[in-house]
């Protein structure tokens, strides 16, 4: 089984946004370089903040629903308790 990433980014007006990815650094690059939905280009730059390693894409997919049903205080813990450093 392959592994995914479940992410978090903080966007430049300090909103963030969970996805899943087979690779962080790319995904940051790829959020950043305009290329991503249109909420995203309009509030770059963004950095990752947090992430977790996960067993395979269906692992990431239900972490994700997990984290987006969080409340912005939660997310905020979940950050701090496992702060990353930017990539």
């Amino acid at each position: 089984m392959s592994e995914a990433y479940v992410y978090i980014l903080e966007y430049s007006d300090g909103t963030y946004y969970t996805g899943w990815t087979t690779d962080v650094e790319a995904r940051e690059k790829t959020h950043n370089s305009g290329n991503g939905a249109k909420y995203t280009r309009s509030r770059l730059p963004v950095r990752i903040v947090y992430y977790e390693l996960l067993e395979g894409k269906s692992a990431a997919l239900k972490r994700e629903a997990e984290i987006k049903k969080m409340t912005r205080k939660q997310k905020e813990k979940l950050i701090l308790s496992n702060k990353k450093e930017s990539l």
